[in-house]
């Protein structure tokens, strides 16, 4: 069914372009082809052209590493455009100028900009384009317009044929892989890392995390075909230290260059962040040329500034004390246990609550499970969309893997919420009671919202 914007007066506002694209397919729905965006690429004068990308993809991190490397970009007074997905509150979060997302006025216009030319490939094309097309359209059109010196580009779904990857981006990210959208992907890691290292361009530079063997096998075989050079974490870069300090930790990395980056100062908790923050280390090293075209470093005053500055909402977000509220986005069974882990690590809770909203396309039981040695009680619910999976078929899983006393149903998330701040606080040690919300990047930005965090 196509959208019915040509038969409608020109949306004016952010309101009505929401509503405008929510009658187009929506991110989940997949019709494997970038004909269509290359077709509106096309009508706009390929305006993806007008700038050089770093293009990163994988099943976890994608964004907080993308954060990462726009940060470092700033730091080296680079104008940059950031694009990512999913939204934790508003859509315009998701296309963001120099580390902040565009305005209202900005996003309006840039729609209005080229709502024409998004109606002639509707009509031309045997699928209209999607709602994720449409946006990466805009971000591309956005950045042009800016200008931008460099894009930072996150994969929506996948790599080969997702919409964002008509760019030639010398620079590719592949943060870890794991199972996840297995029913478009693949049902292995080999066959999702096929997908994926689909990004790495002919003579490009693919920056690759630590992945499971059939993955980094499928991903040095796609570097191999289009003689790109491969960059693999705990070889040619990685973290070398790393400890725990108040409100993060302080890491050093080893750069592509050899040299060391120590006494890094990253605001963000979990091992996994600190991994995160070598590969985007690594992608900017590689943008500049370091340990390609010439050896030494970057500056290093200039990296841990942009690193302590740093932020990723909806990871392990402290949103609330007394008790701690925590907000993090796992929607998968390989980020719930780095969040697991990193809770163990980072908080000193003696009693943590979960509230859990998921999806019904995803592993839940996989996610409970990774959930469980660090969670009191939970607390099951549901997001507001129609992608949420219904709060009694979470139940009936949660009561399997948590037992039937460890368990309760709030089918409204402001109910679940006060529900679990009841249960943390019952032992009445407050300094170690804590709120985990989670399961979904939606629940998540729903819960932020309700609590007021901006």
């Amino acid at each position: 069914m196509r959208p019915d914007s040509a038969d409608s007066a020109e949306p004016t506002g952010l309101r009505e372009i929401e509503t405008e694209l929510a009658k187009r397919w929506p991110e989940n729905r997949i019709e494997p082809s970038l004909d269509r965006i290359r077709a509106l690429m096309d009508l706009l004068g390929e305006p993806q052209r007008a700038y050089p990308s770093i293009h990163i993809t994988g099943t976890n991190g994608k964004t907080s590493t993308a954060r990462m490397i726009e940060q470092l970009l700033g730091a080296f007074e680079l104008r940059t455009g950031r694009y990512t997905s999913p939204h934790v509150e508003s859509v315009t979060e998701r296309i963001s100028l120099d580390g902040r997302p565009i305005s209202t006025e900005r996003f309006v216009a840039t729609y209005q900009d080229i709502e024409p030319y998004i109606r002639m490939v509707d009509d031309q094309q045997p699928v209209a384009l999607s709602f994720f097309e449409v946006l990466t359209g805009m971000a591309y059109a956005a950045f042009a317009d800016a200008p931008v010196d460099v894009a930072v580009i996150e994969v929506g779904m996948g790599g080969s044929w997702d919409a964002t990857n008509v760019i030639d981006a010398a620079v590719s990210v592949i943060t870890p892989i794991s199972l996840d959208h297995t029913d478009r992907l693949g049902n292995t890691t080999g066959e999702i890392a096929v997908e994926k290292s689909g990004i790495i361009k002919t003579d490009g530079l693919a920056v690759v995390s630590q992945q499971p063997l059939d993955a980094a096998q499928a991903i040095l075989a796609r570097a191999v075909e289009v003689d790109a050079t491969v960059a693999r974490e705990g070889l040619e870069f990685g973290v070398l230290h790393r400890e725990i300090a108040v409100g993060g930790q302080l890491v050093t990395l080893r750069g592509l260059g050899g040299a060391e980056y120590p006494d890094i100062f990253l605001p963000l908790h979990g091992e996994h962040q600190a991994h995160n923050a070598a590969m985007a280390l690594a992608a900017v090293e590689g943008f500049f040329g370091v340990g390609a075209a010439r050896e030494g470093r970057l500056d290093l005053d200039k990296v841990r500034q942009a690193f302590s500055g740093v932020s990723s909402p909806g990871r392990l977000e402290v949103v609330r004390r007394s008790p701690t509220i925590l907000l993090d986005a796992a929607h998968n069974p390989a980020g719930a246990e780095v969040t697991a882990a990193a809770i163990a690590e980072s908080f000193g809770f003696t009693r943590l609550i979960g509230v859990i909203g998921t999806s019904g396309d995803k592993d839940v039981t996989g996610v409970l499970e990774a959930f469980e040695p660090v969670l009191a009680e939970v607390v099951v619910t549901q997001n507001s969309t129609h992608r949420a999976m219904a709060v009694d078929n979470l139940a009936a899983q949660a009561v399997e893997v948590f037992g039937e006393d460890r368990v309760v149903v709030e089918p409204r998330l402001d109910d679940a919420i006060e529900a679990a701040v009841t249960l943390a606080e019952e032992e009445g040690d407050l300094t170690g009671a804590g709120v985990l919300i989670t399961g979904s990047v939606i629940t998540v930005g729903e819960a932020r919202l309700l609590l007021g965090r901006k």
